[in-house]
Formats: C-alpha cells, sequence, structure tokens
C-alpha cells in the first residue's frame, strides 16, 4: 500500500520534531526552566535563575579567594538578563564589559575569547565585529549542557594573571563547579601583539588621599578599599542589595507569584538583578525602567502612576521628553535621609511594588524612606 505524498513529508516533521524534543529533554531539570514557567515562556531549554545564580557566585567565590572584584552577569539563550552582580568597588566599564562578553558568546556561540584571538591575529577585523556589537575581549562563555546551549555567563573588572587567573578563569571554573567536567575546556591564549612605536607620554596617578565617608552601616553601602576605587561612599552594597532580593524573591514566590528585580546604585548603574523562572522580556525590562525612573525622580514611579489616573495632563510629556516609567514598582533607595541606590520590581501584578518594601524593610529597617498611602485608600 502506498502512502500519499504528505503522508511522508507529515512523517518526516514529525521525526524532526521528536528529535528535537528528545534532545531538549537531554538536559538535565535541574539546570533549565521547567514546568508551568516553561509552558509561559515556551520554552524548555533556557536557563534557570538557580543555576544562573549558583554559577555567579561561584565566580564571586573565586574572586574573593584571588583577593580581586569581578562583576558578573548571566543571560539566558534569548538573551534576556537572568542574575547580575557587581562586586563593590566595581565601576562603570567593568559592569558594561561583563555584559559586553556574555552578549557575544550568545551571540557568537563560542568563548568570546575566539573573537579576541581573531582580532590579535587580524586588527581589520575588529571593527566589523563592533558594527555587529561583538566585544573582542576574553570572559564571555556560553553555558552549553549534553551540546544544549542554555545561556551565557560574562566577568568583567579583574586584570588576567593567565594561567593563574583571568575574568575568563572565573566564568570558567564556575561553569566546572556548577555544570561538571562536561564543560568545554578553555581556548589558547595568543600573545599580545607588541607595539612597535611605544610613546614616552608620561601617565599620570590620580588617586584620592582619603576615603569617602558615609553615616551610614558599613553593610549598608560601599566602604573601605572598595569605596576608595570609586570615590563613593554612598552606594548601596551588594550584601544589602542581594538581602533586598531575596526577601523580594521570596514573598512573591509565597503569593504564587515570580518577578523580575534590578537595583541600581546612586550613579545609575547595576548592581544585582534577578528574573524567576517564567518571566518574560516585558517583565524584565520594565524593572529596570522602574528602578532608573525612581533613581532620576527621587520618588516611588507609584506617585505618578497615580497622577496619571487622576489627572493625566502633562503625563505624555514626562514620558516621550524624560524617559519616565510611570508604573507602580520603582522606589528610591533612601536611608537615614540619604539616596543609595533604586530599585524595581515587575511581573508581580499588583504586589510590585509590595514586593520591593517588604525587601527594603527586612534590609534597612524603620531606617528606609517608604511610600505612605492615605488611610482612605490603604496601603498597597
Amino acid at each position: 500500500m502506498k502512502f500519499p505524498i504528505v503522508h511522508w513529508v507529515f512523517a518526516a516533521i514529525g521525526a524532526v520534531v521528536f528529535s528535537a524534543t528528545a534532545r531538549a529533554q537531554n538536559v538535565p531539570e535541574r539546570f533549565v526552566v521547567t514546568g508551568t514557567a516553561a509552558d509561559k515562556i515556551q520554552d524548555f531549554t533556557t536557563i534557570n535563575l538557580a543555576t544562573a545564580e549558583r554559577i555567579a557566585e561561584a565566580c564571586e567565590d573565586a574572586a574573593t579567594a584571588h583577593s580581586v572584584l569581578i562583576s558578573v552577569i548571566v543571560l539566558d539563550k534569548a538573551g534576556n538578563d537572568v542574575y547580575m552582580d557587581r562586586m563593590d568597588g566595581q565601576g562603570y566599564l567593568a559592569i558594561a564589559t561583563a555584559e559586553m562578553k556574555a552578549r557575544t558568546a550568545l551571540m557568537d556561540r563560542q568563548p568570546s575569547k575566539v573573537l579576541m584571538n581573531r582580532v590579535i591575529e587580524d586588527p581589520t577585523q575588529e571593527l566589523q565585529a563592533i558594527q555587529l556589537g561583538l566585544f573582542a575581549n576574553s570572559g564571555g562563555l556560553p553555558v552549553v549542557v549534553n551540546k544544549q546551549l542554555i545561556g551565557a555567563v560574562g566577568v568583567g573588572g579583574s586584570a588576567p594573571r593567565v594561567p593563574v587567573w583571568s575574568d575568563e578563569i572565573c566564568a570558567h571554573r564556575a561553569l566546572i563547579q556548577v555544570i561538571g567536567r562536561s564543560v568545554a575546556p578553555l581556548v589558547q591564549d595568543l600573545p599580545r601583539p607588541r607595539n612597535h612605536r611605544p610613546s614616552q607620554a608620561p601617565v599620570p596617578r590620580f588617586a584620592a588621599t582619603t576615603r569617602p565617608r558615609s553615616s551610614l552601616k558599613a553593610q549598608f553601602v560601599v566602604s573601605g578599599k572598595a569605596a576608595t576605587a570609586i570615590f563613593d561612599g554612598n552606594q548601596i552594597s551588594l550584601a544589602a542589595a542581594k538581602k533586598v532580593a531575596r526577601v523580594c524573591r521570596d514573598w512573591a514566590a509565597s503569593k504564587g507569584d515570580t518577578m523580575s528585580l534590578y537595583i541600581i546604585d546612586d550613579e545609575g548603574e547595576l548592581v544585582h538583578m534577578e528574573r524567576m523562572d517564567g518571566q518574560v522580556y516585558n517583565d524584565i525590562r520594565t524593572a529596570l525602567l522602574k528602578a532608573q525612573t525612581a533613581l532620576k525622580t527621587r520618588q516611588p514611579t507609584s506617585i505618578r502612576a497615580a497622577q496619571l489616573k487622576n489627572n493625566p495632563a502633562g503625563i505624555p510629556r514626562q514620558i516621550a521628553l524624560y524617559k519616565f516609567f510611570t508604573n507602580s514598582g520603582g522606589i528610591p533607595i533612601v536611608v537615614d535621609g540619604q539616596m543609595i541606590g533604586a530599585m524595581g520590581v515587575s511581573g508581580a501584578g499588583a504586589g510590585d511594588e509590595k514586593c520591593a518594601i517588604e525587601g527594603l524593610k527586612a534590609t534597612f529597617g524603620t531606617r528606609v524612606a517608604l511610600p505612605v498611602y492615605p488611610s482612605s485608600t490603604g496601603a498597597p
């Protein structure tokens, strides 16, 4: 009996789908988003928050053991932020390069050092790489489990001492610790080209003679040598930011919700970020916009959200010209009258602001300023 061609076509398609599904199932569930969260994002092969957090913290532990500072970010396979930490004392360049390295590894599906080596061998390739949004520097690695790409990690901020230490070595050791020995070996380092026309221009030294001072407790803000490195004693510390986030995460989970959260310092640079499983781009992006708006306005975003409902006049101007995001969930972090950063929460529905408040109260107690609502309306 002969089957129509269309039957063979559908049979072939079914075989391909089955093969893809079987391969996807080879990724252990402990590493990826599963269950209803995976159903929501229609993806069972993207890195989950637990794995991203373990990778970042393993790299931070290694950095601490080597007495260096790093910034680390983990992306999912779609390029969304999943988890990010900036160790105290890290500045803009470390934070920005960590993300660029991760995105380069994700887009190229290989270590960012591969591109760096190509540029070392042929410097003319760097311009095109930049035009494509790629960053030719080592420190970005794809996160691959059983030949399945589930995300990428990028590390920035530390001076290399190969083969003992580098941003890439930090990321690689963290992946081995979390994923296992199946992690691909590091790509060979090529020697940097010599500068055949070295300049004799004097390089100035720039350093503060005294450490920045803060009236706040040391555990709340960047302090000591880290504060000296950035000339700022009033930035929220990573430890405080992670406590705020942990409480907010647990609160959302207790309500059967998920959330995305960004915490930025008083200059608007990232300090900590996390995306709970099941969150989509809209949730992730709006959390950042809320934090940035709260920092710029020095007010909770719920103020403008209420004003928009009460009287929309002038609100379009603020949104379009000042880039404000007028949804509830962003709060400036003000402790003992000093602004040390801002945070934004999205994805928890009507509980975005409440989630942020719970994290702030647990971390700073009565020292932190919080939104106060008229008794007639009640707290959020």
